[in-house]
């Protein structure tokens, strides 16, 4: 079941389900487990996603796969979740969820840019970096990673010494 034949059949049968509920199917993937297959299913949309949104979709994801053979026999697990925080950046709808962020960009010319992602559109990001802006084009970006930061945003003008909280 990991041939990509099989990935793409889940592919087009989950993604309907994943929109009919408001949410881009992100990835599938099926893992060996014991005796038994884990199917991963990773979805998402803008303002993220709450615990209702993924039991809703998970039960949809349960009655398309019981309706279909396309797991075949063989028992397996279903989980559903959203994408972590090291899912890569690779469409324009990730880059636009990923405003405010700290993101590493690996270029397609073999170099990179980190920066804080301040605005995207149609074609492309806005990051700011050190206090300069850049904009990349998306055909110019091979994938990000969001950084993880110990300090929340909110908070980069607060130097907490003062004892007030904005």
């Amino acid at each position: 079941m990991g041939s990509a034949i099989s990935r793409d059949r889940l592919m087009k049968l989950l993604e309907p389900v994943a929109l009919a509920s408001g949410l881009d199917l992100e990835d599938v993937t099926v893992t060996p487990a014991g005796k038994r297959r884990l199917l991963r299913v990773i979805v998402d949309r803008d303002g993220g996603v709450s615990l209702d949104d993924v039991a809703e979709v998970s039960q949809a994801v349960s009655e398309a796969l019981d309706a279909g053979d396309v797991m075949g026999s063989s028992p397996y697990v279903l989980e559903v979740s959203s994408p972590g925080v090291d899912r890569p950046l690779t469409e324009p709808r990730h880059w636009r969820r990923a405003v405010r962020l700290l993101v590493k960009a690996d270029l397609r010319d073999g170099t990179s840019v980190e920066g804080r992602i301040v605005a995207t559109d149609e074609t492309g990001v806005e990051f700011d970096v050190a206090g300069t802006p850049r904009r990349v084009e998306y055909e110019d970006l091979a994938r990000g990673r969001v950084q993880v930061e110990f300090r929340r945003f909110d908070d980069a003008d607060d130097d907490g010494e003062d004892g007030d909280e904005g």
